[in-house]
């Protein structure tokens, strides 16, 4: 399915509904509204307006096509949508300055720019902002009612964005982590956006609990199977496609979901990666550990599992189509992705 054509109408109407809630109030807040738009791609580094958005907003689509595909108006979810990326947005400034990155999307993060208290201002005006955004819903026609549910699903989501972030934390320093535990801080730090995505967008297209139920449940298995990809991508992903050296994953010591089932069943793997530094050598032979337990096949079947059960939450649904076959290219899209 050509998702293309819905991209053409929804993206479009995405950036203006976003513009309108991102607007400096006074001329002293300039810089701080200044770096909302740089992060968000509006600005570049001296907070000139550009014209190139960053990210591929596709958190924000998946709410404007399940509100579609339950046969809503795509536009009366502009207002959720915006509030999905807003809220995305938010977390990766506070990621950044949690992780101690300094780029993100292939330029400084906000943090590196303007230093971490003010990056830590950015986020939070995010974060408020994305709450503004979602009340618009009151000015499309919608029962109060039903902006109140939307509330309430998205602060839910926002409370385990932050436990998936503090697990995750948690994890640098934990000396054991089972792939179960890992997969519950995932539900957290990746799922539960993208399963508010899909539910608030049939929420305002005033679907049944049951449809809503089911599109909650194929945005979190469709979080869970884009996590294990990218832990995937983070070892034996190209380095020419994705911008980072083979096994950069194994170099930071991350405990991902493959690297997590490798040390559970090789002392040599645990020994490498307790050493203080690693060499390439040192990388190319934890990745051969990796093949060796079947750490990487086991990761692989665990993604398709997830899949298998998004994509059957989503024919549970009974969604119109043509924006129900989007949705599974969209998918599909997302799940066979290089980077």
């Amino acid at each position: 399915m050509n998702i293309q054509p819905f991209l053409d109408r929804y993206l479009p109407a995405l950036e203006a509904e976003m513009r309108a809630v991102v607007s400096a109030p006074a001329p002293d807040l300039h810089d701080l509204y200044g770096y909302l738009h740089y992060h968000l791609g509006w600005a570049d580094e001296q907070l000139r307006p550009t014209h190139t958005p960053a990210g591929k907003r596709i958190r924000p689509v998946f709410c404007l096509l399940t509100c579609e595909a339950c046969g809503g108006d795509w536009r009366q979810a502009l207002p959720a949508a915006s509030a999905v990326e807003f809220l995305h947005n938010f977390s990766l400034i506070h990621d950044d300055i949690e992780d101690n990155d300094t780029t993100r999307r292939g330029r400084p993060t906000v943090w590196a720019l303007w230093g971490v208290p003010q990056a830590l201002n950015a986020g939070d005006a995010l974060y408020a902002l994305a709450h503004i955004a979602l009340l618009r819903l009151a000015d499309r026609d919608l029962p109060a009612r039903t902006v109140v549910a939307a509330l309430r699903l998205f602060d839910r989501a926002c409370l385990r964005l932050t436990e998936g972030q503090f697990l995750d934390i948690r994890f640098e320093t934990q000396e054991s982590v089972s792939p179960e535990a890992y997969l519950r801080m995932a539900e957290g730090k990746t799922a539960a956006l993208l399963a508010v995505s899909c539910e608030l967008g049939a929420l305002v297209a005033g679907a049944p609990p049951t449809r809503r139920e089911h599109l909650r449940a194929f945005g979190h298995h469709l979080g869970l199977a884009f996590q294990i990809q990218d832990d995937l991508l983070g070892i034996w992903g190209d380095p020419d496609v994705t911008g980072k050296p083979v096994g950069s994953d194994l170099l930071r010591r991350k405990k991902t979901l493959p690297i997590l089932h490798g040390l559970q069943r090789s002392d040599a793997l645990r020994a490498l990666l307790a050493q203080a530094d690693l060499s390439p050598g040192g990388i190319a032979r934890a990745v051969d550990l990796l093949e060796e337990t079947g750490s990487r096949a086991w990761a692989q079947e665990r993604a398709r599992e997830q899949t298998d059960r998004a994509l059957a939450a989503l024919d549970a649904g009974n969604l119109q189509p043509p924006p129900a076959d989007a949705l599974r290219g969209l998918a599909s899209r997302l799940l066979n992705r290089s980077r």
